[in-house]
């Protein structure tokens, strides 16, 4: 088995942009996609300036982060070490696209699956070279066998100083620059100024550093550049993964309380306990699984999770904990039904279990997403864990309205320790340091884009005002439910909205 790899002449790059054409044409790859792409940057001050070509694409890793997330092995390594993909498995989950830290997967709007560049694969396979190193006109790019010590490439690694983009990632990738300037290979370091050029216009769907910059591209952030052509990459994961978040949590809290009310002797409580518990995780476990489907690009295939699952990814892994969970969920169901308390007593523990995988397994999903520096936080599954009681609780609260629900003072007791265990650990997380893209994406979430949904949203009217309400009616004993309801429904909304910035911020930090 080979181990093709790249190797990019920077120094010789002229920025032609052939090889984005030869590509093109090759696959086909309609407008406003690219599996190559030449990116510009501009370095200095006037009169000693630069303008520096960097070739992007897929980096080809050892340790394929794409490849470990995806649910249907649709991205999978070839004989030859070439990291390719196959259509008719993919079912456009989008969770490659975050997994990889170099921006080289997009979804294909003319097929709806995830493509990317594969080396020219069908090339390679019949001893022909890729398009892009044949029409190269300075032979800036090479293409050869990094195990074998006479081919050019290794030749020239072994020889000259050589880079790789983000090697912080540890995913060992098989493309190499020579004479890149590092700040084109960390786009952290340039940023898109703002004045009108029409090579590289900032816009919504194209992150980029989030200053403004003069004709000195240089400030606190440690921006050394300006980017002056480049593509733009949209966002992938959205609203409907922020709601998916929200809704698992109610699932998965309102069997905690109800398994918690069982704890303390109430599994004879047949509306409160036994049916309605279920009856909520149900509807909202449903209304988790019509939000994932709908987020796919190929929808009529989630079925895939299953019949071609890749037990290496969370998304499949998660997908056997919802199952399992709807199944105790629903025995629970029927053990209410017929007024079987010592059912729902067995049934607690496993409740407990499946609620609290069902609330955390996104954590290791998002972990997975290995080009999103703000999900890596260990604190990340501690929150939902903590949102999931607090989701709980405001359930419990806000059913508290409709029917006779007991240990209304512990509900409500559980949903404020929901509520002040999520921002305590929201407040570790934002003051933690972290990495410089988390850093950034911090940055975006509390001071820019989207820093009034979050302080607004997630925190004053998510935590603050809920446990205001809550403390109220605490501290005065009321028997009335509407403090509690209130409490419930603005935590409920706060959720997502902090849920939607976090999503949203950590997909904000360039990776090209």
């Amino acid at each position: 088995m080979t181990r093709l790899g790249f190797l990019l002449d920077s120094d010789s790059c002229i920025g032609c942009h052939a090889c984005t054409v030869a590509c093109k044409s090759e696959h086909d790859v309609p407008l406003g996609v690219n599996r190559t792409w030449v990116k510009y940057i501009e370095t200095g001050s006037f009169p000693d300036v630069a303008r520096k070509f960097t070739v992007m694409r897929c980096n080809q890793c050892e340790d394929a982060p794409c490849m470990a997330i995806c649910p249907t092995s649709a991205l999978y390594r070839s004989d030859n070490g070439v990291v390719d993909f196959q259509d008719d498995n993919c079912i456009g989950c989008k969770s490659c696209m975050n997994a990889c830290p170099y921006d080289a997967l997009y979804i294909n709007p003319a097929t709806n699956t995830a493509h990317k560049c594969n080396m020219c694969n069908h090339r390679l396979e019949v001893g022909l070279e890729p398009s892009c190193q044949i029409v190269c006109p300075t032979e800036a790019i090479k293409i050869g066998d990094l195990d074998d010590p006479t081919s050019d490439i290794s030749r020239i690694i072994a020889r000259d100083d050589v880079s790789v983009r983000a090697p912080e990632q540890n995913t060992k990738p098989k493309v190499y620059y020579r004479g890149a300037d590092q700040a084109a290979l960390d786009p952290t370091r340039t940023a898109i100024a703002n004045d009108g050029l029409i090579w590289a216009e900032t816009t919504v769907d194209h992150p980029t550093v989030p200053v403004t910059l003069g004709s000195v591209p240089t400030d606190e952030h440690g921006v050394v550049g300006r980017t002056t052509y480049t593509t733009a990459h949209k966002m992938t994961w959205k609203e409907k993964v922020s709601g998916y978040l929200v809704t698992k949590a109610i699932a998965a809290g309102v069997m905690l309380v109800a398994a918690l009310l069982v704890l303390l002797g109430h599994a004879d409580r047949q509306a409160a306990v036994g049916i309605m518990p279920p009856v909520v995780a149900g509807f909202f476990l449903a209304v988790t699984g019509v939000l994932l489907i709908v987020d796919l690009k190929q929808p009529t295939r989630f079925y895939y999770l299953i019949t071609k699952g890749n037990m290496t990814s969370w998304l499949v892994k998660g997908a056997y904990i919802l199952m399992a969970f709807a199944a105790v969920s629903g025995l629970w169901f029927l053990g209410g039904l017929v007024g079987s308390s010592s059912l729902l007593k067995i049934l607690a523990i496993p409740a407990v279990l499946g609620a609290a995988g069902t609330a955390g397994y996104t954590a290791f999903l998002f972990g997975q997403c290995e080009g999103r520096d703000l999900w890596q936080t260990p604190l990340l599954l501690p929150i939902l864990l903590a949102q999931a009681v607090t989701a709980g609780g405001a359930a419990y609260a806000i059913a508290d309205l409709f029917m006779d629900v007991p240990e209304t003072n512990a509900i409500r007791w559980v949903l404020l320790g929901g509520l002040a265990a999520t921002a305590a650990l929201i407040a570790v997380e934002l003051t933690a340091k972290g990495s410089r893209h988390v850093e950034l994406a911090v940055e975006v979430m509390t001071k820019g884009r989207y820093a009034k949904q979050f302080w607004w949203g997630g925190i004053v009217l998510g935590l603050v005002i809920p446990a205001a309400a809550l403390i109220v009616a605490l501290a005065t004993d009321t028997s009335s439910p509407v403090l509690g309801a209130m409490a419930g429904i603005g935590a409920l909304v706060g959720m997502f909205a902090y849920e939607d910035s976090f999503v949203r911020a950590g997909q904000s930090v360039p990776l090209s």
